[in-house]
């Protein structure tokens, strides 16, 4: 949505004020005033916490500045990286087959593992990575066994090669490991994988697979990850926190902060070229990555306007709009409104538990959908700037023309058990009316691009009929209070991100409010990103801001097979693939997802599939589907060009994903 529009910001900053206050002193976010008092701040003074000016001696002789960070290197030679998820709680826990493994984004994810196959983003599809090609069926045509060849030349940072047994390894190591949450995943998958000689692999799959990049290699998630057989089989997998951490990226890990876990220092590889990074794309050009988590959105800003963050990753509209002001040198997305990347690969809504009581009722489920007014959340959350979704697929463009639109006709005529019609597909056009009325200009005027822009529609705000639900379940109202079949007072306890995932985190407040209006005691629980996501995988919550419906292609099997109820574990026990998070079992999804697995993916049983998942996920509501993903993540090019952009699309800004190290070579000195 391009236009001349005027501060959009203030409307969303009155409301989001409005809704901490709702929420209460203890449980609300950071305000936004004080971000700009801090950043006010910052700009008259200057801060030296986080850098060093040292002197040092030039080749001929003359001293000359030389500006350090706090880690000991130069900063026109570090490229510094705002940490996503947070600090971590064990900085020498970097095992990524075991809970805990928070240091995972700090890096090691994008920068030291490495994968089978990465995706493009870009043509929505798996590339060869560490493999040298994709995978040859060599079945027959039954997609039960395939050969691919390990790419010649990558090395282990320690220098030994990297061989076709280190993925045998790696293969027999997670099957004989049942402690590890990826283990039933894998093995449901996976009947061998055997090292043919130093560069082949063979893989016996147990049934037919028709995605095995998607299954093995990397997209917005990955979980195979190759380990060095030489030093993994000394050790006990299930208690090895791999702290050194050789690895076959570009980089190495050579400093942390041991006791915080606030940052972490990797350095080019001398021999960069034996890197498949090397190999396919050329010499990354930072010589140090600096990932390092801030604090608070205030005092991530304030490190931005002081030039001491070159990627930042994820803050709010009224923090970008103070940015953008103070530091030119920042760059967002778009040149302007709406700024943020709105194609991120996942749905932001509320998850929940849907083992525990009362939660384990769709009509429960339904009831708090209806009695969230989606418009002041959209406000409240991201002033305006978010796409609804009202099915659990991120409405990306290539997956809204594929699924939400074709859906419309049955969303409108779609009934609740009562025969409500529950569907909204005003939501695009009253929006449009309400940032009029708050003064924004330029909003599109005809239809398609209202969709375009908002979504096609969402779920209509009827406190009534949340009500009726309710009550028809034994629950009852007093004073403005809704209590629970047993009589006691309902309070609803909601899982939310602590300073990281910003849009997820406000979302759970304007939630919150909504359901407090409507009657329901709502504490909002904001957790460090290592307790948000044991909570999510073992299952040890009622409900939380969380974001299990993921995918960037038209092909959004794989980004619903955590919905198969073969994965589910219950709750206690860690679960593999984040819907399990929701303990949903569901026989027909689980059914579909079956056939749809060996059905290549451009047949188009695959939409058709698919499609059927999304509308018996809609009557089930185990995830109530919000907003897609809306990403403010600015970068600073006063040391570094090169950043893509919507102008220099070689990828989108998924500086989390593990292909940033793909991106390292077009980062080049700031002329």
């Amino acid at each position: 949505m391009k236009g001349k529009f005027k501060s959009i910001m203030a409307a969303g900053l009155a409301v989001a004020m409005a809704m901490t206050a709702a929420c209460g002193k203890d449980t609300a976010p950071p305000s936004q005033p004080e971000v700009s008092e801090t950043v006010s701040e910052a700009n008259a003074k200057t801060t030296n916490a986080e850098k060093t000016i040292v002197k040092e001696a030039k080749t001929d002789g003359d001293d000359a500045n030389v500006e350090m960070t706090d880690v000991g290197t130069p900063r026109n030679e570090t490229l510094i990286v705002d940490i996503l998820n947070g600090n971590s709680p064990d900085p020498m826990q970097m095992n990524p087959y075991l809970p805990g493994c928070v240091a995972l984004d700090s890096g090691l994810h994008q920068l030291v593992f490495v994968h089978l196959w990465e995706i493009n983003s870009v043509k929505g599809a798996q590339e060869p990575a560490l493999a040298a090609d994709m995978p040859e069926d060599i079945s027959g045509g039954k997609y039960t066994k395939f050969r691919f060849h390990i790419r010649e030349g990558v090395k282990w940072s320690d220098g030994v090669d990297l061989t076709a047994e280190d993925v045998e390894f790696t293969a027999d190591m997670i099957m004989n490991t049942p402690e590890f949450s990826y283990n039933a995943y894998f093995t449901s998958l996976v009947k061998s994988m055997k090292a043919v000689d130093k560069y082949t692999i063979e893989i016996e799959l147990n049934n037919p697979e028709t995605r095995l990049v998607d299954r093995l290699g990397a997209g917005y998630t990955s979980s195979f990850k190759v380990v060095p057989k030489h030093i993994w089989e000394k050790e006990d997998p299930k208690t090895f926190k791999n702290s050194d951490c050789i690895g076959a990226g570009p980089y190495v890990l050579t400093k942390r902060d041991e006791q915080q876990g606030n940052w972490y220092l990797f350095e080019k590889r001398d021999d960069w070229q034996n890197t498949d990074v090397g190999i396919k794309v050329g010499e990354p050009g930072p010589k140090y990555m600096l990932f390092k988590f801030f604090g608070t959105e205030e005092k991530r800003v304030m490190a931005a306007v002081n030039n001491e963050i070159d990627i930042l990753q994820d803050i709010s509209p009224e923090s970008w709009e103070i940015l953008r002001k103070k530091n030119e040198n920042f760059k967002a997305w778009y040149d302007e409104f709406p700024y943020a990347d709105m194609d991120d690969a996942c749905a932001r809504g509320i998850s929940f538990n849907c083992e525990k009581e009362p939660y384990n009722n769709e009509d429960v489920r339904w009831a708090l959908t209806l009695a969230t007014d989606i418009k002041a959340v959209s406000m409240a959350t991201f002033s305006g700037m978010l796409r609804v979704t009202p099915i659990s697929a991120p409405p990306v463009s290539v997956v809204q023309d594929t699924y939400q639109k074709p859906m419309l006709s049955w969303l409108k005529e779609f009934e609740l058990k009562d025969g409500y019609k529950p569907f909204d597909d005003t939501y695009a056009s009253s929006m449009v009316e309400m940032l009029k009325q708050q003064g924004i200009e330029g909003l599109p005027s005809d239809e398609e691009e209202m969709v375009n822009t908002f979504g096609v529609g969402w779920w209509k705000y009827d406190v009534e009929e949340a009500g009726k639900l309710l009550t028809d379940n034994g629950f009852t109202q007093k004073d403005g209070k809704w209590y629970l079949p047993d009589g006691t007072l309902w309070t609803i306890v909601l899982n939310a991100p602590a300073d990281f995932e910003i849009e997820s985190m406000r979302l759970a407040f304007a939630v919150a409010d909504s359901w407090k209006k409507f009657g329901i005691d709502v504490q909002v629980k904001q957790l460090d990103s290592a307790t948000f996501w044991n909570a999510e995988s073992t299952g040890d919550f009622e409900a939380g801001a969380y974001w299990p419906a993921c995918g960037n292609t038209p092909d959004m099997v794989e980004g619903l097979a955590g919905w198969n109820q073969k994965y589910y574990k219950p709750t206690g026990e860690i679960a593999f693939n984040n819907a399990g998070g929701c303990r949903y079992k569901n026989e027909e999804i689980s059914e579909i997802l079956d056939s749809l697995e060996s059905v290549p993916p451009s047949d188009p049983k695959v939409i058709e599939g698919a499609t059927d998942v999304y509308k018996l996920l809609v009557q089930g509501r185990p995830f109530i589907p919000m907003f897609g993903t809306s990403k403010f993540v600015p970068v600073n090019t006063t040391y570094w060009q090169g950043f893509q952009s919507s102008t220099n699309y070689f990828e989108g800004p998924w500086w989390w994903w593990s292909q940033f190290k793909y991106y390292t070579p077009h980062f080049q000195p700031a002329e």
